[in-house]
């Protein structure tokens, strides 16, 4: 592909004076339009060293509106982003819907990098470019714009520019010893770049080869492309209609019918077990930290089924300095604009660290699904999503923990009328309680669905009898402890 491309073409200064004032036009006009339209453009901009990358990013910053832009150029890992899985960084910079992100470098510059000085085998970098493909898909199946550039520049081509920015005192600074260093492994990575475009062109995110020998050809030619799929995508998109609430169904029998309730511990064992449980995590979470890894524990289950009894229990045999609580509630206006998975990548622990979530990214296919706040496409994608995100976390050593916490029907109306009674219970009952309970048999089926579709190898869900709360807050804090020394050992 690079090897082939075709180099030398140029954009005469007249030929480029004329064309500005239309391109200029025609770019504000599209990102007016996008702001509009419901969904962000992410433009990655690559190529080799010397190959004007910068340059052209600043153009373009400079041709478009930066009240609505936000630009990200990416050096190595910071220490912060070393401490969480490897997409977090990129996740943090995605613009919300109605903007455009422009970013230099990206997920795809340290793969390359290492396949070109040996670091990565053919296997690893085919595995790598999966896990491209697949968070790509993730952002334009939800509707993302993916344009993704890359500049070409001759080694021959390369090798001057080095030397002409060396040869001023003004301009020495921009070429280190790593251009240098890479400029010897020219050969190598246009082989490796040739690797990564040929698995991670696709339909959807497709690669434009850019030549850029001459400075004006190569900020038009970028303009161009990116109007190209803009336009067109202005021009097919139509507003999504609403997806209207589902029906309740009979009752239906589900897996969780097969769990017994009856199970439960009396006051003198809930509590010497309690102590125990509450130690033992301590001691645990002390070797988590200096083992440098992360978990994750996240509940869903009934409302009043116990799942913030079960968390205070938790972080009492905790240090208040390693763990954070996310309740996760209705999502802001900055999180509707956003891939609804960004919200939790938003809080993911560092390394040495728990983030325990009340309430989920499951969340897509359980409340937004039953009423209506997630198209049927949306829904039905959301299970592989989730199965996706959760191998990244797992992939990168975080251990993951989730649990359901059921209750029958009869003990949630009873939990319902002790919180209206109770002063301090009041604030956590109110019309959308019941108003779920009123669809209690569709919310059973779906969570029976979700389990059963998201319950993996990898991160299985631990179903937990919680009609009687010391029983359950015991099993969660047993599996938990299990868990931890499981891993850490």
């Amino acid at each position: 592909m690079l090897k082939q491309q075709e180099l030398g073409r140029k954009l005469g200064k007249a030929d480029y004076e004329a064309q500005l004032p239309g391109l200029r036009a025609r770019l504000l006009q599209a990102q007016a339009a996008l702001e509009k339209a419901g969904f962000p453009l992410i433009v990655l901009i690559h190529g080799a060293d010397g190959a004007g990358k910068s340059e052209t990013l600043n153009t373009l910053n400079a041709w478009l509106d930066a009240r609505y832009l936000v630009t990200r150029a990416y050096e190595p890992p910071s220490e912060d982003e070393r401490a969480r899985p490897e997409f977090w960084r990129y996740w943090m910079w995605l613009p919300p819907a109605g903007r455009v992100g422009l970013f230099l470098g990206s997920w795809y510059t340290q793969p390359i990098v290492d396949r070109a000085y040996g670091r990565l085998t053919a296997r690893q970098m085919l595995r790598a470019m999966d896990r491209n493909n697949a968070f790509e898909r993730t952002l334009s199946d939800e509707g993302a714009l993916i344009v993704k550039l890359w500049f070409h520049v001759s080694e021959r081509e390369q090798r001057r520019r080095f030397e002409k920015l060396e040869s001023s005192k003004q301009t020495r600074y921009r070429v280190t010893k790593r251009e240098w260093k890479n400029h010897q492994h020219y050969a190598e990575l246009v082989t490796a770049t040739e690797e990564a475009l040929r698995e991670t062109s696709s339909g959807a995110a497709p690669w434009t080869v850019i030549e850029s020998g001459d400075e004006r050809y190569r900020n038009v030619a970028a303009a161009e492309a990116i109007l190209e799929r803009l336009e067109h995508r202005l021009s097919v998109t139509k507003p999504a209609a609403d997806a209207p609430p589902q029906a309740d169904v009979p009752d239906p029998v589900t897996l969780l019918d097969k769990l017994d309730l009856s199970l439960k511990l009396d006051k003198d064992e809930y509590e010497e077990r309690l102590f125990e449980l509450e130690a033992q995590l301590g001691r645990l979470a002390r070797r988590l930290q200096k083992q440098q890894r992360s978990a994750i524990i996240a509940f869903e289950g009934w409302d009043a089924a116990g799942k913030g009894g079960a968390i205070r229990r938790l972080i009492w045999g905790l240090d208040a300095r390693q763990y954070q609580v996310i309740s996760v509630s209705a999502p802001s206006d900055e999180e509707r604009a956003h891939h609804y998975l960004w919200r939790f990548w938003r809080h993911l622990p560092k390394r040495g660290r728990i983030t325990i979530y009340d309430r989920t990214w499951y969340g897509r296919v359980l409340v937004e699904r039953v009423e209506g706040l997630a198209r049927e496409e949306q829904w039905r994608r959301a299970y592989s999503e989730i199965n996706e995100f959760e191998r990244e976390l797992i992939g990168d050593g975080t251990i993951l923990l989730k649990f359901w916490l059921h209750i029958s029907r009869e003990e949630q109306l009873k939990r319902f009328q002790e919180r209206e009674q109770e002063p301090w219970k009041q604030h956590k009952i109110g019309a959308e309680d019941y108003r779920n309970r009123a669809k209690s048999n569709l919310y059973e089926s779906v969570a029976s669905e979700m389990i059963a579709r998201n319950s993996t190898l990898e991160a299985p869900f631990t179903l937990v009898e919680a009609e009687n709360k010391h029983y359950a807050r015991i099993k969660v804090l047993k599996t938990v402890c299990e868990k931890l020394a499981e891993e850490l050992d």
